[in-house]
């Protein structure tokens, strides 16, 4: 059996790692963080560890829906981490026995932060990874979902704080 593939970037962030923290632990407010994206969300738990999501995409974005859990939420280590339970055929879950996604927030003063995010995931039937380009649109969403949370957090500054 093959090990999982990682894959991985960092990006700056704009924003404090307490305030993304927070927003990460809020699974309800997906539809307004991510509107035009994320359309509904039902959510079993209160945010932090076991706490299973399930997301409704937009059909603009692809439609379908994601189901997620928190395995991992370590707020002095800044890491929380989702498995992937459901996802849409057409968005992977055709080619993905499983896959997680970790977020590690990293303070770096004035407000701001790095964010590691890696996603750790296994092809179904075995074999090594994905294609280049399925690898980066995998962390191009993921990415793109951090950004999303960026950038919601300095239109609304007040919030989360």
């Amino acid at each position: 059996m093959a090990p999982p593939v990682c894959i991985a970037d960092e990006q700056a962030a704009a924003v404090s790692a307490e305030r993304l923290w927070k927003i990460f632990l809020d699974p309800h407010a997906a539809p307004e963080v991510f509107a035009g994206f994320i359309d509904a969300v039902e959510v079993e738990g209160g945010g932090g560890l076991g706490t299973i999501s399930t997301m409704k995409v937009n059909p603009a974005s692809g439609g379908g829906s994601y189901k997620s859990q928190v395995v991992v939420c370590d707020k002095a280590a800044w890491v929380i981490k989702w498995d992937m339970l459901e996802a849409p055929p057409a968005k992977m879950g055709d080619k993905l026995k499983s896959h997680s996604t970790e977020f590690k927030l990293q303070p770096t003063g004035n407000g701001s932060c790095l964010v590691d995010v890696k996603v750790e995931y296994e092809r179904l039937g075995g074999g090594g990874g994905l294609s280049p380009d399925d690898e980066k649109t995998i962390l191009e969403g993921y990415v793109h979902m951090f950004k999303m949370s960026e950038a919601y957090l300095v239109a609304h500054p007040a919030e989360y704080a």
